[in-house]
């Protein structure tokens, strides 16, 4: 099934990126001057052949794929009856949460003017889009809730939270029966499940909201399914790059990793090398100074047994809108999920795609 979904996706965007992957291509093959270089660990020194700075050089596809596709699915939206769906923007006062907010305002999505966040934020009035949003606390959340769930019915709370308080927040959400999407990382994962799976809420649950890079993670899973083992013996150093804020090793590293191990390659997640400090961010892996605050860079380098072959697999994203344009498509579709009654309750982005 998933896999006729990505091929289904494979058509519509090959004609229209065909082209520009293919002058992308010839202009990478440019790049591959290396030396040998130590590659950072948190555990551990480990050597490996790398370019001499890894500027991941290519334009972020993901994010031009964003750009063009996000364009469609806007006109879409402007003949949907559903563009006055209620939201809930939980975490509003951070930079994600403050993204989804605008493009959900750009999406014709209602935003009600009540959000939750620490208890030291309780209180604050934030604004964005012209809105005036009043930040409350835990400690009057659940009444808070069932109060904006019971003046809008088709509400669907969005957590961007931090991962001490999705557990927690998770509980919440199905005690009052309110649906929600879930963007924030960490936590406990299955205890999360288990949470929305007993409520029997409807809940999109997603470490990773952009849907190109989630179409890429698909299309490792389907790789390591249907070729299990074909990089046995193969060495592999990991790198990810992001804003200081982002305390979390990233999900979508681990869940990619989690395909090469699948694939045969030995690997410990604790090899994960976890770029956080600014100064290495530019002069390590080259990101802008302007997109310090917020980007991520993933580079996954392979590496056979007598150094003879090598892979090199990244991702780059400059911002936060392909995950706040990937919120906004979890929140339409979740709320015709809802609608329709649907008997599936918990979705991920690949139902999304």
């Amino acid at each position: 099934m998933l896999h006729s979904r990505l091929q289904l996706i494979s058509k519509e965007i090959h004609i229209h990126y065909s082209s520009k992957m293919a002058s992308l291509l010839k202009a990478s093959s440019n790049v591959l001057q290396s030396e040998k270089l130590p590659f950072l660990s948190r555990s551990k020194t480990i050597q490996g052949v790398v370019p001499k700075k890894i500027t991941f050089r290519l334009v972020p596809i993901a994010l031009s794929l964003s750009t063009s596709i996000g364009t469609v699915e806007r006109d879409l939206r402007s003949n949907s009856s559903d563009i006055a769906i209620p939201i809930m923007e939980n975490g509003c006062t951070g930079k994600m949460g403050k993204s989804v907010i605008q493009a959900a305002d750009s999406a014709g999505l209602y935003v009600v003017p009540v959000s939750f966040d620490a208890e030291k934020k309780s209180g604050q009035t934030v604004e964005v889009c012209g809105k005036k949003i009043l930040v409350h606390g835990p400690s009057d959340r659940e009444s808070i809730l069932a109060s904006v769930f019971q003046e809008y019915p088709n509400l669907i709370v969005v957590d961007y939270t931090v991962p001490a308080t999705i557990n927690d927040n998770a509980e919440l959400y199905g005690k009052v029966g309110v649906p929600f999407v879930m963007g924030t990382t960490g936590g406990d994962r299955d205890r999360l499940y288990k949470t929305v799976e007993e409520s029997k809420v409807y809940a999109v649950i997603s470490p990773q909201m952009g849907k190109q890079v989630v179409a890429f993670l698909a299309a490792m899973e389907i790789m390591a399914e249907q070729f299990p083992g074909a990089f046995s013996g193969y060495s592999l150093q990991v790198m990810e790059s992001h804003q200081a804020g982002k305390l979390d090793t990233s999900g979508t590293a681990k869940a990619i990793i989690s395909c090469f191990q699948k694939l045969g390659v030995s690997f410990d997640m604790d090899q994960i090398q976890m770029l956080r400090d600014p100064k290495q961010q530019i002069e390590m892996v080259g990101v802008p100074e302007e997109h310090l605050s917020g980007h991520a860079f993933h580079l996954y380098h392979l590496t056979s047994p007598d150094q003879t072959v090598s892979f090199e697999f990244q991702h780059n994203v400059f911002g936060r809108s392909i995950y706040a344009e990937g919120t906004v498509d979890a929140i339409l579709f979740l709320a015709k999920k809802v609608k329709s009654k649907a008997d599936k309750r918990i979705y991920n982005m690949i139902d999304v795609l």
